[in-house]
């Protein structure tokens, strides 16, 4: 999945503006110039968001959402973002447990056993590790779309 359309996806989901984006992306030490912020939503734009930035956005959003805590230092960042990675991310940033993920994914109408779920929370390289599809990212956006704006309906 293109990570400018993931960008916008959070974007719309927790209702902030380029400012808040700015900020988050500033809450884990990343200087964007304006043309990447801008870029991101231009649906013009053919120049997809860079895999740093996201990868900084995704810490950012972790940080916005939860605070910077002493007991968790920054991590280095993994370049490439995978949407394992990404789906990682946002388990975190918004408290997920697995039954949380599970609930989500239904409610967008997506079905995935709990096996299935854990295999691509798994690291890269592990016997049962399952790379995350397009498809599985875009319901569980959808799905946490419909969590924090319900009032947003379906079309």
């Amino acid at each position: 999945m293109r990570n400018s359309d993931v960008i916008q996806s959070i974007r719309f989901m927790l209702d902030v503006n380029d400012h808040e984006i700015t900020k988050m992306l500033t809450l884990a030490d990343y200087s964007p110039k304006r043309e990447e912020v801008a870029n991101i939503f231009d649906d013009d734009s053919e120049k997809d968001a860079s895999h740093e930035l996201m990868a900084h956005f995704l810490d950012g959003l972790i940080y916005y959402r939860r605070g910077k805590s002493d007991k968790h230092p920054p991590q280095p960042i993994e370049i490439p973002v995978t949407n394992n990675i990404i789906l990682k991310k946002l388990r975190v940033a918004f408290k997920l447990r697995e039954g949380d993920i599970l609930k989500i994914l239904e409610s967008a109408g997506f079905t995935i056993s709990k096996h299935e779920l854990s295999a691509i929370f798994r690291r890269k390289g592990h016997k049962n590790y399952r790379e995350c599809g397009d498809q599985l990212l875009r319901y569980f956006l959808k799905g946490l779309t419909l969590k924090f704006r319900p009032d947003v309906s379906e079309g």
